[in-house]
């Protein structure tokens, strides 16, 4: 296997498209999307600019809010959306109440593919502050881990759905609130 290669710089968009404008910027080798001080108010991701098929993608997330719906993910085999700010395909969630590492069908199904299991979650969460989180997607079977912690397994059944796509960040509309991501990094598998 090839060792991770970073995808995010630390200090620009460079292989990235996305609402850098108002909603994404870049600040301390992280890139953050949304505000503690105003709602967000529908959901924004920013994506690579090239598709992904197999792989292991590394990163650290930071979830903050004040106020609202407090949530974000990581899109992944993702196309974005045509005349739209969405993004559709598998979503690995982040989010009170249990959110965390849970996979989504995002703008597609539109609902929860494999939920996790908050128990062994919880006390290996760091809420708030900064946490690791893995994506392994190899052929149909998509693992999350948050914190070395397994939190989804989960092997697509539809054989009509793409696995392949972009990677995508992801502040949620609807809350006051900050999504953080550095160290972004990603090991292609064949």
């Amino acid at each position: 296997m090839a060792a991770p290669q970073p995808i995010f710089d630390g200090r620009t968009f460079s292989g990235w498209e996305g609402e850098t404008n108002h909603i994404w910027r870049v600040e301390n080798g992280a890139v953050i999307g949304g505000s503690l001080m105003t709602s967000v108010e529908r959901n924004y991701f920013l994506a690579t600019q090239r598709d992904y098929t197999n792989f292991v993608l590394h990163l650290k997330f930071r979830l903050a809010g004040t106020n609202g719906f407090i949530n974000s993910g990581v899109q992944f085999r993702s196309q974005r959306v045509a005349q739209s700010t969405e993004m559709s395909g598998y979503q690995a969630d982040l989010g009170d109440p249990a959110w965390w590492g849970c996979i989504y069908d995002e703008s597609r199904r539109n609902k929860v593919m494999a939920q996790s299991d908050m128990k062994p979650i919880n006390p290996a969460l760091k809420r708030g502050d900064w946490n690791d989180y893995v994506i392994h997607a190899e052929g149909r079977r998509i693992r999350t881990y948050i914190n070395g912690v397994l939190a989804a397994d989960y092997t697509e059944l539809d054989t009509t759905l793409p696995q392949w796509g972009k990677i995508g960040l992801q502040i949620h509309g609807g809350g006051k609130a900050e999504a953080s991501f550095k160290e972004i990094q990603i090991e292609e598998l064949p």
